[in-house]
C-alpha cells in the first residue's frame, strides 16, 4: 500500500511539474500589468491598456567655439494613466560625462565634463528653483500641482551643457563637427509595470523612451549644415538656393546626388550668410531626435521606394568627411536596406520619411538617424550599417525597453543584419560572417555569465554575458523558430506582433503569447528552453543502429537548447546527403531525440552539424560506420 501510495504522488507530481514547464515564469510587477488589464494573456494589448505622451517644442543652439549646446524646450505632457502622479522624473543622459556620475566602464579625462546645467524650470506657470549640479541621469521632481489622471500639464525648461571631447554615442568628432544626442532634459517613462523608468544610464545599456510628438530648431553659425531626425521644413531659409534645388530633387531620386561636396563646404557657398541660421525640423510619434553639425562634412542625398503599394519614397542622406573611403557608398547602402527591409524581412514597409548615415565613432542607431565609424572595409562598414539601419523596427517602431529587455532590439537587429546579408553576400559568406562575428565569441566562452537566461534583465547581467544575451542567443532563438515554423508562417506570426505593438510599448511576454495565440499552439517549452532557461548549444551523437539500410539514430541534446542541426550522411560510395531536423525534434524530449533514416545505400559516415548554431564541443558530433 504504502508502495502504490507513492507510486501515486510521484505521477501527480510529475503532472505538475509537466504543467508547470509549460508556464512561464513571470515577475510579480508584470504579472499585475496582467491583471489589471493593461496586457493581455493572448498577447494583444489589454482592455485597459495606456501610455503617456509628450509634445515637444524645443529650441537648441551649438556654439562651435565653446561646444556648449544651449536649449530651452516646452513640454505639454498628457497623463493616461490611472494614476495621479505627485512627481515627476527627468532623464538628461549626457549626465554620464559627468565625473561622479557612475558608468559601466572606465573613461578618459576626455570623456568627462561638468553635465547638464538647468537655469529655468517651471510647470503650469509655477516657477521651481532648481540645483542640477548634483543630478544623476535620472531624477525625480515632487510637483507643487498633482497631474491626474487624463490630465495635460505643460513644462518649461532652460539648460545647457558641454559637449565631451572623447565621442562616443554622441559628443566631438572634431573641432567644428558634432553628433548632439540625448541633448534635452525628457520625462521619463511612466508605465504600467514599473511605474516610473528610474534605472540610472551607465553607458552600457541602451534606452527606453515614450514615443512623443517633436517640433525643434537648431541654430548654428553660417556655413554649418545641420542633419537632423525628422523633416527639415525650411531648406529655402536656410540653404542657398542651389543646394536647396538638389536636395528637393534627392527626395525623388533614384540616383545618388551630391548636395554640397567638400570644395562647395569649405568655400563657404553652401547656407544662408545669415550670422546664424536656423533649422527647423518637425517628427512626430518618434521616441527621439537628434542631430548632426558640421562646416566640412560632405553632403550626399537620394531616395527609395519603401511601400509598393502607395509609392511612398524615403529621403537617405549621408554626412562624411572627404578622407572616408566607406562614406560615398552610404546613401546606396541605405537605399538598399531600406528597400530589403521593407519588402522581406521584415517585409513591414520603413516606416519614417528619412534615414541619414553620419560619419563618427559610435556604431549606434537613432531615430532616422545612425552615426557610425569608417572603416577601409567596406564588407564591414555595410554590414554594421545594415545592423543599425535594422534597429528602425526594433527597438524605435515596436518602442521596446531596450534597457531591461534588449534582446528585444538587439537580437532583432541581429538576426536582420543576418537575413540581408545571405541576400548581399550569399549564404555561405553570410553564415562565416555571423559565426565570426557573433557566435564564436560566446561559444569559445564557457564562463557562467554566458549561460545566464536572456530574460534576465540587461542592465543585471555582467558586460561579459551582456552581448551574448543581447545579440547572440535570442537571435539564434528568432532563427531557430524560423526554421520550425517555416518562412511564411514564421512573417505571418511576426507581422501579427508588429501589428498589434508597433508605437506602444511591448515586453517579452507580449511577444510569447502573441505567438502562441496567432499559432493557436502553447509555445511555452520553446520560450522556456530559449529564453528562461541556463541552456547552450551542444549536441551528442550518441548511438547509431543500423539493419540493413534501416538507421536509428541517437541524439543528445547535453547543453538544451532547441537548435536546428542537419545530420551529415557519406555514402560508402562518397556521395552525400542531408537529413534537416528542425527544434520540434525537441519538443516532447528536450534531452535526447531519435531519428530513423531510410538510406538508399549503405552509410560511410554521419556528421551532426548546426550550421550557424556552433556546437560547443563539436568532436562528439560524427560517427564512422565499420
Amino acid at each position: 500500500m504504502k508502495r502504490n501510495l507513492f507510486s501515486l504522488l510521484s505521477l501527480l507530481m510529475l503532472g505538475t511539474s509537466s504543467l508547470q514547464a509549460q508556464e512561464l515564469y513571470m515577475p510579480r510587477n508584470i504579472r499585475m500589468a496582467y491583471d489589471k488589464g493593461t496586457r493581455a494573456m493572448d498577447g494583444r494589448p489589454g482592455k485597459n491598456y495606456w501610455q503617456n505622451k509628450g509634445k515637444y517644442n524645443m529650441t537648441m543652439s551649438v556654439d562651435p567655439i565653446t561646444k556648449t549646446v544651449i536649449g530651452t524646450e516646452t513640454i505639454s505632457y498628457t497623463n493616461n494613466s490611472p494614476d495621479t502622479l505627485r512627481r515627476i522624473a527627468l532623464r538628461f543622459v549626457n549626465n554620464i560625462h559627468k565625473p561622479e556620475n557612475p558608468r559601466s566602464g572606465a573613461v578618459g579625462k576626455d570623456f568627462l565634463t561638468s553635465g547638464l546645467n538647468i537655469t529655468q524650470f517651471s510647470n503650469a506657470g509655477q516657477t521651481y528653483k532648481l540645483n542640477s549640479d548634483g543630478w544623476g541621469t535620472v531624477e525625480t521632481l515632487p510637483l507643487k500641482t498633482p497631474l491626474n489622471p487624463g490630465q495635460t500639464t505643460t513644462f518649461d525648461i532652460s539648460w545647457n551643457y558641454p559637449l565631451s571631447k572623447q565621442s562616443g554615442r554622441e559628443g566631438q568628432l572634431d573641432s567644428s563637427t558634432f553628433f548632439v544626442a540625448y541633448a534635452f532634459p525628457r520625462i521619463s517613462v511612466y508605465d504600467d509595470y514599473n511605474g516610473w523608468d528610474l534605472i540610472p544610464h551607465t553607458d552600457r545599456a541602451e534606452f527606453y523612451n515614450d514615443f512623443n510628438d517633436y517640433e525643434f530648431s537648431v541654430k548654428a553659425p553660417k556655413n554649418y549644415v545641420v542633419w537632423g531626425t525628422g523633416d527639415l521644413l525650411n531648406p529655402d531659409e536656410v540653404l542657398q538656393p542651389k543646394f536647396a534645388a538638389r536636395l528637393k530633387k534627392s527626395y525623388t531620386s533614384d540616383e545618388v546626388i551630391s548636395i554640397a561636396n567638400a570644395m562647395e563646404m569649405n568655400s563657404g557657398t553652401v547656407t544662408k550668410q545669415n550670422e546664424w541660421n536656423n533649422w527647423k525640423f518637425s517628427a512626430n510619434h518618434i521616441t527621439d531626435i537628434t542631430f548632426s553639425v558640421s562646416n566640412k562634412y560632405i553632403w550626399d542625398a537620394g531616395s527609395v521606394v519603401v511601400d509598393k503599394k502607395t509609392k511612398r519614397r524615403a529621403s537617405l542622406q549621408s554626412s562624411y568627411d572627404a578622407k572616408a573611403t566607406d562614406f560615398p557608398h552610404a546613401v546606396d547602402w541605405s537605399k538598399q536596406a531600406l528597400a530589403w527591409f521593407s519588402n522581406n524581412w521584415p517585409g513591414v514597409p520603413y516606416p519614417f520619411s528619412k534615414m541619414t548615415s553620419v560619419q563618427g565613432f559610435a556604431d549606434m542607431e537613432y531615430p532616422m538617424m545612425i552615426n557610425d565609424s569608417t572603416t577601409p572595409d567596406n564588407e564591414f562598414s555595410q554590414f554594421v550599417l545594415n545592423h543599425e539601419i535594422a534597429h528602425t523596427y526594433f527597438p524605435f517602431y515596436m518602442g521596446t525597453n531596450e534597457t531591461r529587455y534588449a534582446h528585444m532590439d538587439e537580437g532583432w537587429a541581429t538576426t536582420l543584419e543576418y537575413l540581408i546579408a545571405i541576400d548581399q553576400l550569399g549564404k555561405a559568406k553570410a553564415d562565416e560572417n555571423y559565426k565570426e562575428f557573433r557566435v564564436k565569441r560566446w561559444i569559445f566562452d564557457n564562463s557562467t555569465e554566458e549561460d545566464q537566461p536572456i530574460i534576465s534583465m540587461s542592465t543585471q547581467v555582467s558586460d561579459r554575458g551582456y552581448g551574448n544575451n543581447a545579440y547572440v542567443k535570442p537571435s539564434l532563438a528568432y532563427l531557430a523558430l524560423k526554421d520550425m515554423l517555416g518562412d511564411d508562417t514564421f512573417k505571418k506570426y511576426l507581422h501579427a506582433y508588429m501589428e498589434r505593438w508597433n508605437g506602444k510599448h511591448p515586453i517579452p511576454w507580449d511577444f510569447f503569447y502573441t505567438i502562441n495565440d496567432v499559432a493557436k499552439e502553447n509555445l511555452n517549452w520553446y520560450w522556456n528552453n530559449w529564453f528562461f532557461s541556463n541552456n547552450y548549444i551542444d549536441l551528442t551523437l550518441a548511438q547509431v543502429k543500423n539493419e540493413g539500410l534501416s538507421y536509428h539514430i541517437d541524439i543528445k541534446n547535453t547543453g538544451g537548447f532547441a537548435v536546428p542541426f542537419d545530420i551529415q550522411v557519406t555514402y560508402n560510395d562518397g556521395s552525400k546527403a542531408i537529413f534537416h531536423q528542425t527544434p520540434a525534434v525537441w519538443k516532447t524530449n528536450q534531452q535526447e531525440a531519435s531519428i530513423n533514416i531510410k538510406a538508399k545505400k549503405a552509410i560511410a559516415s554521419l556528421l551532426v552539424d548546426g550550421g550557424i548554431f556552433m556546437d560547443a564541443r563539436p568532436a562528439d558530433n560524427s560517427w564512422k560506420g565499420n
